[in-house]
């Protein structure tokens, strides 16, 4: 299957920029107030840009703290600023203190376009932008900026854009992954019918792009079922899924959503393994109604492990998490929040070390780091524009005694078909 990268667009868009550039050149560049920075060498000979003065680094957020994923918002911003804290209590980057300007879109785009034109004059790059349908309203502008994002979401649409760094695997991965644990639990087999759960949007339909391709070449068939955000109560599909006789059921939707589904599922008798992109599962649902039927049918998929590893930065991070925001859960937004800081203050001060932290200089930094590893999960390779960083999943599983709400079933691995998978969408 083949994903469309939105470049006729962005070319349109590129020679746009650089027409009004020319136009606006004269009158700002001796101001350092319209964008946010000097455009001028600072006293330490470092090229500066917009978000960059003498003595501060400012990033920007875009998040959702009032919306479907205002607890994933939450634990994000929480770990960024405990970044930015522990970093400026070290130094700070290149000499500069780290600032982070948060914005609250609530999953709304509109309100997220708005919130964009506010603060990108004044930063230099977005460590999070919550959302694909967030993201793909604002690619172009993104582009033309040359600001570097990390999205907090996993749409392969969101691949072949230099400033537009999808961290981790993509949606379409995790549930080719998703089908390939499921056979090898012999949980499904040739011939059986496999749900799919999804919201529209990117999000969704590069996930059922990943849970179609697998179904074909294991001999199985997909069933669809297309849902909103705002959809909570998922009666229906468990109806229709029934009906068509699914054996598994795949979910990309959002974590009321993933309760819903168990929690029907189990009281109507569809007892079968339900498979979760990682967007859809936060350890809040553990204190719900819904928390047995997860604990006996849920796995989730994911680019980065439990925040229950072993792994010796993530046990750091934990501790330092909890110090910092006692009785906090610690869930997956804290973990990739803190990954995807960590990864910008890396390509901050590479750029610094090259003399230069225009946003071109921050994102040719960032390019040029083919084995990008923090300690927080696998190495990623950021030279490679239209693939995925990793092609490695985990499997997880829920459980209520665990920090996080999540253990490790399978550590992080390539499923059989993916290299042939990407190879065949180009």
């Amino acid at each position: 299957m083949n994903v469309t990268h939105p470049r006729s667009r962005t070319t349109r868009t590129a020679a746009l920029a650089a027409a009004l550039a020319a136009v606006l050149l004269a009158g700002t560049a001796c101001s350092s107030k319209a964008d946010g920075g000097s455009t001028d060498d600072a006293a330490d000979g470092v090229k500066a840009g917009p978000g960059v003065s003498e003595k501060a680094i400012k990033l920007g957020a875009l998040t959702d703290l009032t919306g479907p994923y205002a607890t994933l918002g939450k634990s994000i911003v929480q770990a960024q600023q405990m970044w930015a804290d522990e970093t400026n209590a070290a130094g700070g980057i290149c000499g500069r203190k780290v600032e982070i300007v948060v914005k609250d879109h609530g999953y709304d785009v509109q309100k997220a376009v708005t919130a964009y034109a506010d603060i990108s004059p004044d930063v230099v790059a977005l460590p999070q932008v919550i959302g694909s349908p967030v993201v793909a309203a604002l690619l172009d502008d993104i582009e033309r900026d040359h600001m570097l994002t990390f999205p907090q979401a996993w749409a392969a649409s969101l691949l072949g854009m230099d400033p537009v760094q999808v961290l981790g695997t993509t949606y379409d991965l995790d549930m080719i992954a998703a089908v390939d644990f499921l056979t090898r639990a012999k949980k499904i087999a040739k011939g059986d019918t496999i749900g799919h759960v999804y919201f529209e949007g990117d999000y969704g339909a590069n996930a059922l792009e990943g849970s179609e391709w697998a179904a074909e070449q294991a001999g199985m068939k997909v069933v669809g079922q297309k849902i909103k955000a705002t959809d909570t109560d998922l009666s229906a599909q468990v109806s229709a899924l029934r009906k068509a006789g699914v054996k598994a059921v795949l979910i990309s939707a959002g974590p009321a959503q993933t309760a819903s589904l168990a929690g029907v599922a189990a009281a109507r008798g569809l007892q079968v393994p339900i498979v979760s992109s990682a967007p859809g599962y936060s350890p809040q649902l553990m204190k719900t109604p819904a928390a047995p039927a997860l604990e006996a049918m849920v796995h989730v998929v994911s680019a980065a492990p439990a925040t229950s590893s072993d792994l010796p930065g993530v046990k750091k991070m934990v501790a330092s998490y909890t110090k910092k925001y006692p009785g906090e859960p610690v869930d997956s937004g804290v973990l990739s929040g803190y990954n995807a800081a960590q990864l910008m203050g890396s390509d901050l001060k590479k750029a610094c070390e090259g003399g230069s932290l225009t946003r071109e200089a921050v994102v040719k930094a960032h390019r040029s780091q083919k084995n990008a590893d923090t300690g927080l999960g696998t190495p990623q390779n950021f030279s490679l524009v239209t693939e995925p960083a990793s092609r490695s999943t985990y499997v997880l599983k829920p459980d209520a005694k665990a920090v996080g709400g999540l253990v490790v079933v399978e550590e992080a691995h390539k499923a059989p078909g993916v290299d042939a998978y990407l190879a065949a969408r180009g």
